[in-house]
């Protein structure tokens, strides 16, 4: 990674300015839109009580040659056999994520076999993947014993219960899209953020915390928005989403300073006040901004790509509908799209706390499947399996829908 003057990466940052431009320039990249990357995280408990806490030990062992460094000092990472890379959160979180793909098919394919694979490793040391947004079982505990890890925590931790909720029990379903053209990317990244309430409701499945009731139809939602607000919730959408975002990354709070043993940063120090000179002999380099970039959690955050971030983990092969649903949605015109989303654009409380059953949010849910399920066939996946996710898709507003008669 180098800076926009072709300097190393360790070249120190002259000024915010320079900052911003670096993050407009490497986290919108334009083109024709046309790879598709998918990754899916599970919390993970023990097969004969999920209740009981994770031993890093006993997920080690399972992990084996696939656990990443940040669990097992110094392992060699090996990929599953179709290619995905294993990562694991603070509280045990697993985590695969496999190259982009130009193939809808492929990326199911081989997701879902990396997927089983994992699964069976962890079966073979009496572990289970969890099925939803947000352990319903445990309260949040880091098991993994890093720096990033510990200064984030300390700081999420002044800030209220929501970042360690975030950070240890959560899971969740990621699906990444290219920004596409110059001239479409700000139509995009409205699209996806308008899609976000109507589909965080679709698959809410995240409302029990800890044994209890949350109330929240998706309460992994209300813990991530609430983890460092505003810098985790929707953003602004009005103007270049690069310089907007290039804005929020200089006012976000660094988590993380990454020198020497503790990287606790100091209580208030911004980026962009790092790069303007605010610690007297230390200016951040282009790495340090790039890692800055890592800590930050939107609902969907641009890396060059856009990686979608708003919708719970879902149990099973559950993950493949909303991917095929938003892959289908974003290949439809995007007018179409904004104006199915529209009703429930910007409700994304109302979706987390109610989920369908907040009118504005299923009449948008049920548009936006509509238009999303007439075009499943342009993912180029099986008809089979576009007949089946149409079906679930369907099942789920009318169902909603014929309660809300009902009642």
């Amino acid at each position: 990674m180098t800076s926009p003057g072709g300097s190393p990466a360790t070249t120190p940052i002259g000024s915010r300015a320079e900052a911003e431009g670096y993050v407009a320039m490497v986290c919108f990249k334009h083109g024709p839109p046309r790879l598709y990357g998918v990754e899916l995280e599970w919390t993970v408990h023990h097969a004969e009580d999920p209740h009981r806490p994770l031993d890093a030990g006993q997920l080690s062992k399972a992990l084996g040659e696939h656990a990443p460094a940040t669990l097992v000092r110094g392992s060699p990472q090996l990929p599953l056999r179709r290619g995905a890379l294993v990562t694991v959160e603070p509280g045990g979180q697993v985590e695969i994520s496999g190259p982009a793909t130009d193939s809808i098919p492929r990326l199911i394919d081989d997701t879902a076999a990396d997927a089983a694979e994992l699964t069976s490793l962890l079966l073979d040391a009496d572990l289970v993947p969890g099925g939803y947004g947000l352990d319903p079982f445990r309260a949040p505990r880091r098991i993994l014993a890093v720096p990033r890890y510990a200064a984030m925590e300390h700081a999420f931790q002044r800030l209220g219960p929501h970042g360690p909720r975030m950070m240890c029990s959560t899971a969740g379903l990621q699906i990444c899209l290219d920004a596409g053209e110059a001239d479409q990317t700000a139509l995009r990244w409205r699209a996806l953020h308008d899609l976000g309430p109507a589909l965080v409701a679709l698959f809410a499945n995240s409302r029990r915390r800890a044994g209890s009731d949350t109330g929240w139809a998706s309460a992994r939602t209300q813990a991530t928005f609430g983890t460092c607000a505003p810098f985790t919730e929707p953003p602004p959408l009005d103007g270049d989403p690069a310089a907007a975002w290039a804005r929020t990354a200089m006012e976000a709070p660094v988590l993380c300073l990454r020198r020497g043993d503790t990287w606790d940063a100091p209580t208030g120090l911004t980026f962009g006040a790092w790069a303007d000179g605010a610690l007297p002999g230390d200016r951040p380099t282009y790495d340090d901004l790039d890692y800055h970039l890592s800590t930050l959690f939107p609902p969907v955050r641009p890396r060059g790509y856009l990686e979608v971030r708003y919708l719970d983990a879902q149990p099973g092969d559950g993950w493949i509908a909303p991917t095929l649903l938003l892959t289908a949605l974003m290949s439809t015109p995007l007018d179409q799209v904004l104006a199915a989303a529209e009703p429930a654009a910007g409700r994304w409380f109302p979706a987390a706390r109610e989920g369908l059953r907040d009118r504005l949010v299923l009449r948008a849910a049920r548009d936006v499947v509509a238009l999303g399920t007439a075009v499943l066939d342009r993912t180029g996946a099986d008809p089979e399996l576009t007949a089946a996710v149409a079906n679930r898709l369907q099942r789920i507003v009318d169902t909603t829908t014929q309660g809300r008669r009902a009642s």
